[in-house]
């Protein structure tokens, strides 16, 4: 028997020189998309740049000098879609918008769903954004201007109006026979509403199911009623925490008398996950947005802030130092061995800090609990200060030859350990409960409380014990 000779597909693939393993821009692609527009050959650059995803050209003007991107953007203008847009990182994105005129502005976001449009419209100055929005398509433009008038971060700023929603008297025939015969429909839906004579949501139909059902069956037979409904003012990052706990891929967003205004899908809320979780991170370190396109005068600026008020937290804690000046001249070595203790709790403070404002922003960690978990942060920390007051005493007995001054070193570091501990709970809990954010302010309090706690506790024991050289 002869083997069956399958004939050849043609397959669209990319050129082995545009992305490496991890999907990423290489360099020398990147390099020669530039030296072709540098060179004024727009062409050869739109040849090397049109096989790319959305995705993939987004990266590529974020890896584009910032002087350089808008020859890039007008060699490549007609790649330059909604799409690219919606994918690029906010600042580049802005650049860019800057360049454009209003109506060029309008045309984008017309193309895209009212989510995206929102994103590319919402940073703009105030006169710029009424010039695009008188460009728009009154429905559009209607639709824009609402989405901004709710608060940033919110579901309804979140949310698009593009969604499918039909009555529960409807069968499943009646419904297909809709979804065909209008065109104007969005095509990027994974369920469709079902909703009452008032518009409120009262359930959810599958594609899947209702492709496998007869088309006699009444949409109110098969549908599921309960469902995950997300106010229009809700922040994201709670819709987010919805999304994850209940596992949803889409979910109706409903105005405040109840009525369906919109829906929110999970990839929107994937972004939101990723930015959310970065936000935190970089917040606790003081160090602004993060984004390595954000203006360096911002940048500057937001860290200055923040150092500026761990230099006056600094001060606090050498103000502490200042009272035992005597203790430390007649016993060197206290000196030496002082910021041992300060800086091994304000480590352990970290720790501590980091594990509660995830809890907190995943909501792990609520009223019902919080008792329990500063009772198992004091466990951890005592156990923690045990085994390394008893390590740093032992080295420094070792080292120095002195009881005294390994008993004194040994209590000190169980002190600041417990008091790392307590504060890195209690401190982003008591912030969380006046509304306040822990992921901006934590670390200063909690690096302040264990720096002082560390000298004084430290410096403290030593006179008390009357070390002396």
């Amino acid at each position: 028997m002869s083997e069956l000779e399958l004939p050849e597909v043609e397959t669209e693939t990319q050129p082995e020189t545009q992305l490496d393993r991890d999907d990423h821009l290489r360099p020398e692609f990147v390099r020669a998309v530039l030296d072709a527009v540098e060179d004024g050959d727009d062409e050869a650059a739109r040849a090397l740049v049109e096989p790319l995803h959305p995705a993939d050209i987004a990266d590529l003007f974020e890896l584009t000098p910032q002087e350089d991107r808008a020859a890039l953007a007008r060699a490549v203008t007609d790649l330059l879609g909604g799409d690219v847009f919606a994918e690029m990182n906010d600042y580049v994105r802005e650049d860019l918008i800057d360049a454009l005129e209003p109506h060029q502005v309008a045309d984008l976001a017309s193309e895209l769903d009212t989510d995206d449009a929102v994103a590319i419209i919402e940073d703009m100055d105030e006169d710029e954004q009424r010039a695009v929005l008188r460009a728009l398509d009154p429905d559009d433009r209607a639709a824009i201007e609402e989405a901004l008038s709710y608060a940033e971060e919110s579901a309804g700023r979140l949310m698009q109006r593009e969604l499918i929603a039909v009555p529960e008297h409807w069968t499943v025939g009646d419904a297909i026979d809709y979804l065909r015969g209008h065109e104007e429909l969005t095509t990027d839906f994974w369920e469709i509403f079902v909703v009452d004579p008032a518009h409120k949501p009262i359930g959810t139909c599958q594609l899947s199911w209702m492709l496998r059902t007869p088309r006699g069956i009444a949409i109110a037979d098969v549908m599921k009623r309960e469902q995950t409904l997300i106010p229009v003012d809700m922040d994201q990052e709670e819709v987010a925490l919805r999304f994850q706990k209940y596992a949803l891929i889409s979910a109706a967003v409903v105005d405040h008398g109840g009525r369906l205004v919109g829906m929110i899908t999970v990839d929107d809320i994937v972004h939101i996950i990723s930015e959310e979780a970065g936000e935190d991170t970089l917040r606790l370190a003081g160090a602004g947005d993060g984004d390595i396109n954000e203006p360096i005068r911002l940048t500057v600026r937001t860290r200055f802030t923040w150092l500026v008020v761990n230099l006056g937290t600094a001060m606090v804690a050498s103000s502490v130092v200042g009272l035992f000046q005597g203790t430390i001249a007649s016993f060197a070595l206290l000196a030496v061995l002082m910021p041992i203790v300060s800086g091994m709790g304000g480590n352990a403070g970290t720790q501590t800090l980091a594990v509660v404002v995830r809890a907190l922003a995943t909501n792990q960690l609520t009223s019902s609990n919080t008792a329990r978990m500063i009772g198992r942060e004091f466990r951890i920390a005592a156990a923690n200060g045990v085994m390394l007051g008893a390590l740093i005493g032992c080295g420094t007995y070792v080292i120095f030859h002195n009881l005294n001054l390994s008993i004194v070193i040994a209590a000190a570091m169980l002190t600041n350990n417990l008091t790392a501990g307590l504060s890195g709970v209690l401190v982003p809990v008591t912030l969380d409960k006046f509304r306040i954010d822990p992921a901006v302010s934590s670390a200063v309090f909690v690096t302040t409380m264990t720096d002082t706690m560390g000298f004084f506790s430290f410096l403290g024991l030593a006179s008390l014990w009357g070390l002396h050289g």
